[in-house]
This record gives C-alpha cells, sequence and structure tokens, in this order.
C-alpha cells in the first residue's frame, strides 16, 4: 500500500549552516504546487498538472559534474571527461557559499530514502530553494512512512540551490558558475546554478554506482526494469530517448522501474528510485497510454509548451527536445510492490540507430554482450545539439558513462558474470531509423518494437539455430528471421534499404565508429570481448 502520509512537524537546519531560513519540511505535492502557482514559478495545465520552466538549462550539464578527490576516491574512481576531480578545499568553500545563500531565505526540505529492497536502502534529505524541485524529489525519491520519519537520519544531504551562481569559478576550481559536486567523503551532494531536477536525481544515483559495487556487492544499472505474470525480470538498458521508460511500461507486464537498478548477489533486481522521470516529446494517449494517463495533478512537467486554455503540445520542443515529466510510481496502475524483481532471464540493449544499419532486433552472444554493453551506443541525429547536421554515432560506457564512477570494465565484469549465473538471454533492440538513415528512413515502429520484444520475452523468436536465425555480415549479430507481428523483410535492414551497396557503405561506416571508440578499453577487455565486436573492415 501507498503511504501518501507527510509529516506536519518543523525542522532547523542550523546545524547545517543554514541560519534564520523559514524551513517548509515534508509538505504535500499539492501544497508545494499551490506555492508554486502563488509565486508565479508555475502553471497548471488544463488537467491541473503543474508545469515549470528550468530556466537556462534544459538538461543536465556534464562539463560541470565533479567529484571529491581526497584520500577515499583518489585510486578508486575512474577520473577523465566523465569524472572530473575537485579538491575537498574547493568543495568545502563552494559549500560555505550555498548555505550562506540559503540562510535567510524560504526553503524547502524532504526525508525520503533510495533503493527499494530494504537492505541496501539508503536515507536522503533534501534541501531545495524552489517549492517544484522539492515536489521532484517527492516523486522521486522514495516516500518514507510516517513511523520511519519519526527517528529519520540522513546518511546523505543534497543542497540544492539554481539560483546561487559561482562569481569566480576559476578560483573554485569551476568551469563556469553552475556545478554538480557529489562528496563520499561528507556524503553531500551540492547542486547550484542549474534548476534542472534531473542534477539531483542523477547526483543521488551517481552516489549509488559507486557505493553499491565497492561496498555492497550490488551490481548498479542505467535501466528499466518489468516482470511478467511468471515471475521473470526483464532489463531494458539504454541511453535517454532509446525507449527505456516506454518499453518498460507495459500493460501486460508489471513495472519495477524506469531509469536506475540494482542487481544483488542474490538474483534480485531493485529499483533505486520512487517514481519516473519520462520523455514527454512527442507523447501520446494512443502510443503510450500508461505514461500519458500518469500526467496528472502531483505530476510534473518541465519545459513544455500549452496554450491559453492549458492544452500542452507536447510535439512543440521550441524550449528544448528534451521535455520531461516525473510523476510517482503509484500514478502506474500496473506495478510491482515493492519495486523489487527477481529471477532476471532476459536483457535488452536499447540503441536508437540513426545510421538505420543494425537490425530491429538480434540475439548476442556472452562476448557481444560485454562488447556492446562496454560500448554503450546509441546515436544523435541532426537538430538535437549544435552543429549536429548528420546523425553522429554517441558511445556511452555501461549506456550511463557520466553516472558511472568506476571504470567500465568493472561494471562490465559484474554484469557478465551475473549473466552466466542467471542464464539470461541478452538482445540488442534498434528503435531507431529503418529503411534509411534518419533523414531519409524512418523511425522503427513502436508497435513492432512492442511485438519483438514481447516475442522474445515468450520464447517465441526460435531456436538459436540456421533456420530460425541470420548472422548479419558486418556486426556479426544474430537476426530472427521471422517474428509474429512484424513483417519478414522489417527484421532485415538491409532489405528496407532497397540499395545494398548504399548499406554497406553506412554499416562499415558505423562498425568503424565502434572499432574506434572501443580501442580505449582494449587493454582491460578480453580477447573473446573484443570478438564481440564488428569484425570486418571496410577498405
Amino acid at each position: 500500500m501507498v503511504n501518501h502520509t507527510q509529516s506536519t512537524k518543523s525542522i532547523s537546519l542550523e546545524n547545517y549552516g543554514i541560519k534564520n531560513a523559514k524551513v517548509h519540511y515534508q509538505l504535500e505535492p499539492s501544497k508545494l504546487q499551490e506555492i508554486t502557482v502563488e509565486k508565479g514559478m508555475g502553471k497548471e495545465t488544463a488537467n491541473g498538472t503543474l508545469a515549470i520552466n528550468t530556466g537556462k538549462f534544459t538538461g543536465r550539464s556534464p562539463e560541470d559534474r565533479f567529484l571529491v578527490k581526497d584520500d577515499y576516491t583518489k585510486d578508486r574512481i575512474w577520473w577523465g571527461k566523465s569524472n572530473k576531480a575537485i579538491s575537498p578545499e574547493h568543495f568545502d568553500l563552494l559549500q560555505s557559499e550555498i548555505e550562506n545563500y540559503l540562510s535567510g531565505k524560504e526553503i524547502y526540505a524532504r526525508d525520503g530514502y533510495v533503493c527499494a529492497d530494504p537492505n541496501y536502502k539508503m536515507n536522503v534529505r533534501t534541501i531545495t530553494e524552489y517549492p517544484w524541485s522539492n515536489m521532484f524529489v517527492y516523486n522521486m525519491f522514495l516516500r518514507p512512512s510516517q513511523e520511519e520519519l519519526k527517528d529519520f537520519k540522513e546518511e546523505w544531504l543534497v543542497l540544492c540551490a539554481p539560483g546561487y551562481e559561482c562569481q569566480n569559478p576559476e578560483d573554485y576550481g569551476l568551469r563556469q558558475g553552475n556545478f554538480s559536486i557529489l562528496n563520499f567523503t561528507k556524503k553531500i551532494a551540492l547542486v547550484g546554478g542549474s534548476a534542472y531536477t534531473g542534477e539531483m536525481k542523477k547526483g543521488i544515483f551517481t552516489a549509488l554506482n559507486f557505493i553499491l559495487p565497492v561496498e555492497k556487492n550490488v551490481l548498479p544499472m542505467h535501466c528499466s526494469a518489468n516482470v511478467g505474470e511468471n515471475g521473470e525480470t526483464a532489463i531494458f538498458f539504454g541511453l535517454s530517448g532509446t525507449g527505456k521508460t516506454t518499453l518498460s511500461t507495459d500493460q501486460s507486464r508489471k513495472l519495477i522501474g524506469d531509469d536506475e537498478h540494482g542487481w544483488t548477489a542474490e538474483n534480485t533486481v531493485f529499483n533505486f528510485e520512487g517514481g519516473c522521470y519520462a520523455k514527454a516529446i512527442n507523447l501520446s494517449e494512443e502510443q503510450e497510454p500508461e505514461i500519458f494517463g500518469a500526467i496528472k495533478p502531483g505530476a510534473l512537467l518541465e519545459n513544455i509548451i500549452m496554450d491559453d486554455q492549458g492544452n500542452v503540445d507536447f510535439a512543440d520542443t521550441s524550449i528544448t527536445q528534451n521535455t520531461r515529466v516525473s510523476y510517482p510510481i503509484y500514478h502506474i496502475d500496473n506495478i510491482q510492490q515493492p519495486s523489487i524483481g527477481k529471477n532476471p532471464k532476459n536483457i535488452f540493449f536499447l540503441t536508437a540507430d540513426a545510421f538505420g544499419v543494425l537490425p530491429p532486433i538480434s540475439k548476442l552472444t556472452p562476448a557481444q554482450a560485454a562488447y556492446h554493453f562496454i560500448s554503450g551506443y546509441t546515436a544523435k541525429v541532426a537538430g538535437t545539439e549544435a552543429g549536429v547536421v548528420e546523425p553522429q554515432p554517441s558511445f556511452s560506457a555501461c549506456f550511463g558513462a557520466p553516472f558511472m564512477p568506476l571504470h567500465p570494465a568493472e561494471y562490465a565484469d559484474m554484469l557478465s558474470k551475473k549473466m552466466k549465473e542467471a542464464g539470461v538471454n541478452v538482445w540488442l533492440v534498434n528503435t531507431g531509423w529503418t529503411g534509411g538513415p534518419y533523414g531519409v528512413g524512418t523511425r522503427m515502429k513502436l508497435k513492432y518494437t512492442r511485438a519483438m520484444i514481447n516475442a522474445a520475452l515468450n520464447g517465441d523468436l526460435g531456436l538459436y539455430d540456421y533456420d530460425h536465425y541470420h548472422i548479419h555480415s558486418v556486426f556479426g549479430v544474430a537476426q530472427p528471421r521471422q517474428c509474429p507481428g512484424v513483417p519478414t523483410e522489417v527484421l532485415s535492414p538491409r532489405t528496407t534499404w532497397n540499395d545494398d551497396e548504399a548499406y554497406y557503405k553506412m554499416a562499415f561506416k558505423l562498425a568503424n565508429s565502434f572499432r574506434n571508440n572501443f580501442k580505449q578499453f582494449e587493454s582491460y577487455a578480453s580477447e573473446e570481448i573484443r570478438r564481440g565486436g564488428p569484425q570486418r573492415y571496410a577498405f
């Protein structure tokens, strides 16, 4: 049973260095929405859902994400492009700046926790400058009962001050005035200068991506998950825009979670969070009825466009293509309670291939699974970022490099062991383009992707042999020859192009991108894993 009851007690934040503040503690979402509207910080849609604008930042700012480098982290974290170091001294200065900034203000505090499995539960206290930021935290973190709140003691603290901007960033080890920083020794996350709510969520989940494997022997995964009537859990890895939320939200299966999970030594899968943070671009009731129905009072829409009557135009991306909606998981009817699954049997790697050359579904060998997990491929399409005028390959190790503090090989090694122990099937699913690249071909129909995934889950894709599968001549993956509910020609990307020369030219181009990206991991990968990638070269 979901507990919506909230505490009415007040708390002091003086011990955090925040003085003379008017603190609102554990307010209900309806009250936070009311305050947001009264302060002119948001508007209500026609059905009463709160809509806000996150301002300058409509997505995460990965270049401004830092981890404190100290005695605990210096030899453990994979320092580099994704994991930028900042000194403890600079962190302390910024923490003091934010504490002083929040002092004397009207601010909002919330206690919650992450990790649905009680064996791995971690309490988090979040202090936000904006009421709607606090509403986001209510949606996304797990909600304690009244009893749990009585003696609540946080393990981690989040300080979120979007209105604070560092005036002399170079003096603090920063690139510019905004930042998102984790300190694993002090167990504090700082967010400053950005109102994009995902910075808070991903900050805490980045912390878990370090803590769980290092201290708990749990594999953290940037994935969604659901469970069927037979009790078998399916896991969906994928980067933003590949369909993790959409494909895991299925009327015939119970949703465990849509973004971050842990896979335990006991072979269970648990949700990190208590809600969903779904992309809203082109959302429709017909295509995604569960997500569309979750957008109601209590949900939080970000950076959408609506008319004077409050009707939302989900196709309008004039603010950003990264329009979002957060909602508590209980807004979805068909959910697993608690958010824990057992017996993982199928893993899906989702990629939106804008080159249009990968099969819509293919079965991977263990070596191929490790290779594609380390690669974490999807593609950027024209218009999504400044300067992108044609499809560009995008690789993010473990399908979540910006959130993974350890070396990708460590996560890949854990995943490989768990896959072998659990005897899972691993599938590569292209939710991107068919019949040509972006601008020529068309996006794979959602109904076909759902049919292929359901066939894989139900064991309807036949035996793993020549009669049922064709080995792709460039990528080496096994693509099924037939699938219930999907036209046969759709299963072969080459056939959909109607131009073999153009198809293979593009396939070799993408294969070479895979190989070039993987060079950074070759010294860590076995010969077996290296052979899991494309084997044919273009001349």
